[in-house]
């Protein structure tokens, strides 16, 4: 059987800030956004709050309209601003005397980039498919229907549970064939404190593989780098992999010997905020120490495929680890610059955005 994880960054719609040639146009955007978010979420708004509100609206551009071509701000009972002609003012004192929040718009992917998306899971060929940066369920199906059955790639069962983004970059499984989802397990509701413990969801995907076997599938997509203040983004990153390591530990103390943790972790393997998985006594393996992968040169699996982008993982069991009979990386999906001249990559894209994503797809093929 193979079993594989992708990161798809969304099927037919996304974000128009995470939809840009380049990272750096919409990194200021997804800031500000996270950042008025979590100032929108106070019980009660002080003066400092009101200015860094006004601030934020202002670098968002919502500073004259309620919409701009990123972001919507809804105000749907009561007020938050109002914008007389000496500047935007914060009428409300706290989260409950308005009623609404803030949305980024979202727009269609490029159709190269969705046609190539499906061109690199039909050539992966997995059992069984990790998938993160999805919108949701009915677009994994119509994805399934609409252009995986055309390149004769369909899956049969289709699992996902919307999580805790807003920006629609949730994680699910594909499974086909006599691979079937036994059960599902949340953890969408996790807190540490009064806080969610997931950006997304760390699901339990309990997958049956014989008919006497199961294979349990945690797929995860830890926090980003990518925005938000670093020792924090650190922190909620590292509480993240905790939390994933206590559900594996709790799972193997009740006897599941066969687990495989999926999804796109945000780090390397070195660094602290994975310890909890990598270091710190965990008994997990990554699949490319495993003798039988095989790499191309290039150890990451984002962008330009440097150690420093190794951030997406198949962690084993060792009782799955010791079956595991081949590894790779699948970079075709992948933009290598122009004419391929970083790595080669599928003939039709010819333009950044013509790249099914901007992560590798990761394989392993183990005897079950």
């Amino acid at each position: 059987m193979r079993i594989a994880t992708f990161n798809v960054e969304n099927l037919f719609s996304r974000a128009r800030a995470m939809n840009q040639d380049e990272w750096a146009e919409g990194k200021e955007i997804l800031n500000e956004f996270s950042k008025l978010n979590v100032l929108l979420a106070k019980g009660t708004y002080t003066n400092t709050d009101k200015n860094a509100m006004v601030a934020s609206l202002t670098k968002l551009g919502l500073d004259q309209s309620d919409e701009n071509k990123f972001v919507i701000l809804r105000q749907n009972r009561g007020k938050l601003v109002k914008r007389p002609a000496s500047g935007p003012e914060i009428v409300a004192n706290g989260r409950k005397d308005w009623v609404g929040w803030l949305a980024l718009k979202t727009e269609a992917v490029n159709e190269i980039a969705t046609r190539m998306t499906a061109q690199v899971i039909k050539d992966v060929d997995a059992d069984i498919l990790a998938v993160v940066e999805a919108e949701d369920r009915i677009a994994l199906s119509r994805f399934n229907d609409q252009l995986l059955r055309n390149v004769h790639a369909q899956y049969d069962s289709i699992m996902l549970i919307d999580g805790n983004d807003d920006r629609g970059i949730d994680v699910g499984l594909f499974t086909r064939g006599n691979f079937t989802i036994g059960s599902v397990v949340s953890h969408v509701d996790d807190r540490e404190g009064n806080s969610r413990i997931f950006s997304r969801d760390c699901p339990e995907f309990t997958v049956k593989v014989s008919a006497t076997q199961s294979i349990l599938v945690i797929v995860n997509h830890l926090k980003s780098k990518g925005y938000g203040v670093p020792a924090q983004s650190n922190a909620k990153r590292k509480a993240q992999a905790k939390r994933v390591r206590d559900i594996y530990e709790e799972r193997r103390s009740a006897g599941i010997d066969s687990i495989v943790i999926a999804g796109d972790f945000n780090d390397t393997p070195a660094s602290d905020p994975l310890s909890p998985l990598l270091g710190n006594g965990s008994d997990l393996a990554d699949i490319t120490t495993h003798a039988a992968f095989v790499g191309d040169g290039r150890p990451g699996t984002y962008a330009n495929g440097t150690a420093s982008n190794k951030i997406d993982y198949l962690l084993f069991s060792p009782a799955l680890f010791a079956k595991v009979t081949a590894g790779g990386i699948h970079r075709r999906g992948v933009w290598g610059g122009v004419n391929g001249t970083l790595f080669p990559h599928y003939s039709e894209m010819t333009a950044a955005h013509h790249a099914a994503s901007d992560h590798a797809a990761l394989w392993a093929d183990l005897t079950i």
